[in-house]
């Protein structure tokens, strides 16, 4: 998905016949799935560099996973103006690369003995509240996590507490992008994509104009 550009076109906020033909798009940056997804991303970048060995393919696998959920979102949102349809298949796809990313946590945890916590675990539901915002807030929750756990019983090593943290943001985006999806088909379905909109707009002005009285 992107980072084809970060700059959109738009049209005019108010056009000189009343309406616009293709309307305003490309505000992916305002979308919660999108800086989730992007916080996805620069965790996964993250935790590679430092628990993924460079030369194997794990490590291009994730990074691309996770850089595709963020880029099918942006490419969507470019392509909202223009195609409902697109903007839906690449909303998808940007789930899908997500899904992709937490079987390679997963497998990561699994593959090395490591523990992955439950949907009961209390600390995901702390980390969502904690609402980090960059890769450096996670990992200061991850150390602090770790040095508070350490106190109690079984130390889980850093990877470990890492690994789940990314699982919990993934669901996050993921629940986020289910959200957006439903969304966009309900819209889609109630008032149609850009070739309905083109045909409505060209028989209002085949219309001619009624006289008043």
């Amino acid at each position: 998905m992107i980072y084809a550009s970060s700059f959109v076109s738009r049209p005019p906020k108010s056009p000189p016949n009343g309406d616009s033909l293709i309307p305003p798009h490309g505000g992916y940056r305002k979308l919660k799935s999108f800086q989730m997804a992007e916080l996805c991303f620069d965790v996964t970048v993250r935790f590679c560099e430092r628990y993924v060995d460079r030369r194997s393919r794990t490590h291009d696998q994730m990074v691309q996973a996770a850089r595709s959920g963020t880029q099918n979102i942006v490419e969507g949102s470019a392509a909202s103006g223009t195609s409902k349809k697109i903007e839906m298949k690449l909303t998808d796809t940007a789930r899908f690369s997500l899904e992709e990313l937490r079987r390679d946590y997963q497998d990561y945890l699994r593959q090395r003995g490591l523990k992955e916590w439950s949907y009961s675990e209390r600390l995901r539901q702390e980390l969502i509240d904690a609402r980090c915002t960059s890769a450096e807030e996670v990992a200061d929750w991850v150390r602090e996590v770790r040095v508070r756990l350490g106190t109690n019983g079984r130390k889980p090593r850093y990877e470990e507490i890492a690994a789940n943290a990314a699982l919990v943001l993934i669901a996050v985006a993921s629940s986020l992008l289910d959200r957006q999806l439903a969304s966009l088909a309900k819209h889609f379905l109630e008032d149609g994509g850009f070739t309905e909109r083109m045909y409505r707009m060209r028989r209002q002005r085949q219309e001619p104009p009624r006289n008043p009285r």
